[in-house]
């Protein structure tokens, strides 16, 4: 006999007679049952449904070795990567957006597998001025390059500039402005300095108040007072790099130059 046929018995038996005590509890045993197991299989639909709309497909999730990879291939072409250990930590970020401003790509910071196909078709990028050693800031990639005295460059690291918006110090209002123009570093600050608009770390100063400095703030985009940030793990060493007197340029744009492998 089917639960319902039972139950159905037992309500046909109570015109003649009342139920028991075991058979009510009996009776409301099984509909207990009856509502958690419902109740379990909505449960457990919804959580299939909602696995299958947020699980990343695999094959876009890069491996430990497929990372090592990427980040030695990219401090090949003279990107900023830190240490190459196969962890995508903040480092390797900032190396992946460099690249990512560079080629002209979505400024994502994900390391996807079509990112690690891009990075091992891509070239090492030409400065605009290679006759001579110096730093160069493009502000339209929101990049820096470093540039030996054969007109390599040797380093790449993502920056934020100014971001051409009003804002108000030392009493009147300001514009978010970096300028443009060939510069020399005019002094420098080891370790961290406080100004007005904040704290600047190994800041080098090259017009005003204007440096390139560490910030914990990197945006893909610009986001300063006019000011070039990098990011703090390289300041330091950049710092060293660039001695007083030398030369940076700062330019609007790239001009279309041939690459280099």
């Amino acid at each position: 006999m089917s639960h319902t046929e039972h139950i159905d018995h037992l309500l046909v038996g109570s015109r003649f007679r009342p139920l028991t005590k075991k058979e009510m509890w009996t009776i409301a045993i099984r509909i207990l049952v009856a509502v958690i197991l419902i109740l379990l299989v909505g449960a457990l639909s919804c959580s299939v449904v909602m696995a299958s709309r947020t699980r990343r497909p695999s094959s876009q999730i890069p491996t430990a070795q497929q990372t090592f990879a990427a980040e030695q291939r990219l401090a090949d072409l003279g990107y900023w990567t830190g240490p190459i250990d196969g962890d995508f930590d903040s480092a390797t970020r900032h190396a992946l957006v460099a690249f990512q401003k560079v080629e002209g790509r979505p400024r994502t910071g994900r390391l996807t597998l079509q990112e690690l196909t891009a990075i091992k078709m891509a070239s090492r990028p030409l400065p605009r001025q290679p006759e001579f050693e110096h730093v160069e800031i493009d502000l339209a990639r929101q990049v820096l390059f470093v540039v030996d005295g054969s007109g390599t460059v040797t380093r790449i690291l993502p920056v934020s500039t100014g971001n051409e918006q009003l804002y108000f110090d030392h009493g009147r209002t300001q514009r978010a402005h970096t300028p443009r123009g060939t510069f020399r570093v005019l002094r420098k600050i080891n370790g961290w300095r406080l100004s007005s608009l904040g704290l600047l770390y190994y800041p080098s100063y090259i017009v005003n108040g204007i440096a390139i400095h560490g910030s914990f703030s990197i945006p893909a985009y610009p986001a300063s007072h006019g000011c070039i940030r990098i990011p703090m793990y390289a300041a330091k060493e950049f710092s060293a790099l660039l001695p007083v007197g030398a030369t940076v340029i700062i330019y609007e744009g790239s001009r279309q130059l041939s690459r280099l492998n």
